[in-house]
């Protein structure tokens, strides 16, 4: 299975915009997602990002006719936003812990964040999520963590988390600590957008919003 993702701004003024148009386009757009053997889709926002993320099969390969279907669909939509990833290109992938991802998505929380890296951080981050595989051994975890993957393009992160709700254990206050600890040299390179972190900072940012999925 390969993982994608793709990221974009939505103009001033054009959210709603954005949100109409994607319904009104959403019966082509899944169809071509069935033609094509496209799964899990979503799409996610948080103020003005959009970050979208979706799989199929090893290898597979999208035909010029099916191409000029996408296109034609993006042009449908395309003057409610700026990309911040490049168009038919993914993002730099930053962190992975791929596990054992489950079939069955009912028993799934879904986790999705936001993030604006500071100037010349983006190695600086890169460089202590390899340091995490690498504590890992880069093994297969069985959970709770099943399909988590962090992107970056235009200076912004974006995490993707799949997560086994029937594997999760209340946090200890060790972890608690650590987690503390983690999060507060994260902030010496990076911004938060989304509130995943407000418990500690007692900031106010926005929640990511599912705003579409197709499995």
């Amino acid at each position: 299975m390969e993982r994608h993702a793709f990221a974009m701004k939505v103009k001033e003024g054009k959210m709603n915009d954005y949100r109409k148009t994607l319904g009104e386009i959403w019966p082509e757009l899944t169809a071509y997602l069935d033609r094509n053997g496209i799964h899990n889709f979503s799409i996610w926002n948080a103020a003005d990002l959009i970050f979208g993320y979706y799989e199929n099969a090893d290898g597979a390969v999208i035909s010029p006719k099916e191409e000029k279907v996408k296109a034609a669909l993006t042009e449908k939509i395309q003057d409610t936003f700026t990309w911040i990833s490049t168009p038919g290109k993914d993002m730099r992938l930053m962190y992975h812990n791929f596990g054992v991802v489950r079939e069955n998505k009912e028993l799934i929380r879904h986790r999705m964040f936001m993030t604006k890296l500071k100037d010349g951080c983006e190695e600086e981050y890169k460089a202590r999520h390899d340091g995490l595989v690498a504590q890992r051994g880069d093994t297969i975890d069985p959970g709770p963590d099943s399909n988590f993957s962090i992107w970056s393009a235009g200076g912004y992160i974006f995490g993707y988390d799949e997560i086994d709700t029937t594997m999760e254990v209340e946090e200890t206050p060790e972890a608690r600590e650590a987690t503390i600890a983690w999060e507060t040299r994260q902030l010496g390179i990076m911004d938060w957008i989304t509130n995943d972190v407000d418990w500690m900072t007692k900031e106010v940012h926005p929640s990511s919003v599912r705003l579409a999925w197709y499995n």
